[in-house]
């Protein structure tokens, strides 16, 4: 069983930046592809980033583009998701979750049916 850990989340200011880090347990053999979500209070659980298992192939929302970054670790199965000009509309739970069985197409991988393990999230708080 593969489980995600996510940490770094916070409460900061709009305009601060932030770095989310996961670590997948679980697979020590294997380099898997791993991904971040977002889910705001009452909203439905958005794609935010993808890296695939050795970091030439990323994925980013448009909400995001250009102002997060996702990179794997120097670790097996670590991933972060450095969070730059962050805007109140960023808040949310984050979440972590790790590929290892679903399809690996850009359609699959953007959506949260790519996906086989989710971790439990990291609360982040943009105050205006």
């Amino acid at each position: 069983q593969v489980q995600p850990v996510e940490s770094g989340g916070g409460s900061v200011q709009a305009g601060d930046s932030l770095r989310l880090t996961c670590a997948a347990s679980g697979r020590p053999g294997s380099t898997l592809a791993m991904g971040w979500f977002r889910q705001a209070p009452g909203k439905e659980r958005e794609f935010v980033a993808f890296i695939n298992w050795n970091g030439d192939t990323t994925y980013y929302a448009d909400s995001v583009t250009g102002r997060f970054f996702i990179a794997r670790g120097n670790a097996k199965n670590t991933v972060y998701l450095q969070m730059n000009s962050l805007k109140p509309e960023d808040t949310a739970v984050y979440l972590c979750a790790v590929s290892e069985y679903g399809p690996s197409t850009k359609a699959a991988v953007t959506t949260t049916r790519g996906y086989d393990y989710w971790g439990q999230g990291t609360q982040v708080t943009v105050s205006a």
